[in-house]
């Protein structure tokens, strides 16, 4: 993960240069669909910006390089193409055929790729090398589903969505008595007695949105419950760098609906830390982001942001 390349730049000097073509009457070339139907696609120099790193902002896009003449493209690119469409959207195969996009194919040689098959991972605008080389569909697919747990735990891509392969469907609250349980014991006050219907929820299975909220509100209200609000964000106003102060602030802006302004003052965090600090800060956001639905865009937002100040 670490080596990820901001296409940014890229793509500014790219629009300037269509935004030039357009000007001068010629029209950017176009976009086909590829073998895999809407999810895959074939890019070109013109629309490398739109299909790939815009694109990118709301689903992973994977990049693969290939040519006609190249051989072991041809036993990679089915493959890729086959796994893109059993994602179902999860993720989107963009194709570059490197000798029709010449600006792309030098692109890939100043990266420092000098052979193909060669696939990238661009999410949220953020290029990342991934595989050189072609390989068999088992070591390929493996290596897809690592990439992305590994963007998972790292807070840059939510929680596999209902429906993708081997996510389980979320428990419905309505009617289940441990959810009765739980709420009840929360009415009371009882957070030992709502953790453990919350957790017993959760055993049963373990993508239940709405016990992981749960358990997040108990943690949440722990840790605040020996905070003075007023004096705990002035104190990380006053302090910066400390790292423990911002989470203390943060967890009290939570409580107080401010849950915007709470992201921030952890990104920030983030950004002027270093370590094993930026690591705490970092959980603790993700903690913070159990106490919402997974598509608050909110949510979306911080970790779009969380993860332009990872890279």
């Amino acid at each position: 993960m670490h080596g990820a390349i901001d296409l940014g730049a890229r793509q500014a000097a790219v629009r300037k240069q269509q935004e030039r073509q357009a000007q001068g009457g010629a029209a950017p070339a176009g976009t086909a669909a590829g073998a895999g139907g809407q999810y895959v696609v074939d890019v070109t120099d013109q629309t490398f910006n739109t299909e790939v790193v815009e694109r990118s902002q709301s689903v992973p896009v994977l990049v693969d390089f290939w040519a006609e003449w190249c051989g072991p493209c041809k036993q990679l690119s089915p493959i890729l193409e086959k796994l893109a469409t059993e994602a179902a959207g999860a993720w989107v195969l963009a194709k570059v055929d490197i000798d029709a996009n010449p600006q792309l194919g030098a692109y890939m040689q100043q990266m420092g790729v000098r052979g193909i098959p060669f696939v990238a991972a661009v999410v949220g605008g953020q290029l990342l090398p991934f595989l050189n080389g072609a390989a068999p569909e088992p070591q390929v697919r493996q290596a897809i589903d690592q990439l992305f747990d590994a963007l998972r735990k790292e807070g840059i891509l939510p929680e596999a969505p209902e429906g993708a392969p081997g996510a389980a469907e979320a428990a419905e609250p309505a009617g289940d008595p441990v959810y009765g349980a739980a709420e009840d014991a929360l009415q009371r006050g009882d957070l030992d007695g709502a953790k453990a219907a919350f957790e017993q929820l959760l055993s049963r299975n373990p993508r239940d949105e709405h016990a992981k909220q749960g358990l997040a509100l108990i943690e949440l209200s722990r840790r605040v419950g020996s905070l003075d609000p007023e004096r705990t964000v002035q104190d990380a106003d006053a302090k910066p760098g400390d790292v423990r102060a911002q989470m203390d602030a943060a967890d009290v802006e939570m409580v107080s609906g401010r849950i915007d302004q709470a992201f921030e003052r952890l990104l920030g965090a983030v950004r002027r830390s270093a370590g094993d600090d930026r690591d705490a800060v970092r959980k603790h956001l993700l903690s913070l982001f159990e106490l919402l639905a997974p598509d608050d865009p909110r949510v979306g937002k911080a970790r779009r942001s969380l993860q332009a100040a990872l890279f």
